[in-house]
C-alpha cells in the first residue's frame, strides 16, 4: 500500500472524495499519510482533522517569499512522512525545484477542464468555467494528469465529460463538474496509480 499525500488550498471537496473513496474501498492501494496547505484556517485541514488524518500548515510566507524555499520544505515535509503518490486538490501554487525533481511522475492533479482546452497559467477556479462559457463550448469536463514542469501540461490519467446547459453560470457549471466528474475521477485515477496499472 503506498502513502498519498494531498495539497490543498481551499474547501476540500476533492480531498473529501478521497477520504469517502478510501472509507468505501475504491481506494485500496493507497492511504492519505498527510494532508499539507499552502493556507491557514481551510476547511480541507478540517475535514482532514474530522477524518484522523495528519495535516500541516506551510506557507509561501514561512519561507521567506522564496518559492524554491518553499518547495523544499514541502519535498522535505512528504519525505518525513514517506509519502510515495502526491495529489493536489485544488492547490494554487506551482510546483518547481526539488518537488518536482523528486516526485517526478509521482504528482497527480485534477483540473476542471477537459485539457487541452481552458488550460495552463491563469486557469484555474471559477476562471476555467467562465471561459468554457465565454467560448461557447457545448461539453467540458474534468481531467486529472500527471504534474511537470508545465501548468497543467503532464501526461493525462483520466478524463471525464460534462455537458453545458442553457442557463449555466461558472458557479453552475463548477459543481456539476465537481459532481459528475472530478469526485468520481480523482479517486478512480489514485487508485490506478497506487496499484501499479498506470506507471
Amino acid at each position: 500500500m503506498l502513502n498519498i499525500g494531498v495539497l490543498v488550498s481551499g474547501g476540500g471537496t476533492n480531498l473529501q472524495a478521497l477520504i469517502d473513496a478510501q472509507n468505501s474501498g475504491i481506494l485500496k492501494s493507497g492511504k492519505i499519510v498527510t494532508v499539507v496547505s499552502n493556507k491557514e484556517g481551510v476547511y480541507a485541514l478540517e475535514r482532514a482533522e474530522k477524518a484522523g488524518i495528519d495535516h500541516k500548515v506551510i506557507t509561501k510566507k514561512s519561507c521567506s517569499g522564496d518559492s524554491l524555499a518553499f518547495n523544499k520544505a514541502i519535498c522535505d515535509y512528504m519525505q518525513e512522512k514517506q509519502v510515495d503518490i502526491i495529489v493536489l486538490a485544488g492547490f494554487l501554487a506551482i510546483l518547481e525545484g526539488e518537488l518536482l525533481e523528486n516526485y517526478k511522475d509521482k504528482i497527480i492533479n485534477i483540473h476542471p477542464s477537459l485539457i487541452p482546452s481552458f488550460c495552463g497559467d491563469g486557469f484555474y477556479g471559477l476562471k476555467v468555467h467562465q471561459a468554457a462559457l465565454d467560448y461557447g463550448v457545448k461539453v467540458t469536463g474534468a481531467t486529472v494528469h500527471f504534474v511537470n514542469e508545465i501548468t497543467d501540461g503532464g501526461r493525462i490519467i483520466l478524463q471525464k465529460a460534462v455537458a453545458i446547459q442553457d442557463g449555466d453560470t461558472a458557479e453552475i457549471l463548477q459543481k456539476r463538474v465537481m459532481e459528475e466528474a472530478e469526485w468520481k475521477i480523482l479517486p478512480q485515477a489514485v487508485e490506478l496509480v497506487c496499484s501499479g496499472q498506470i506507471k
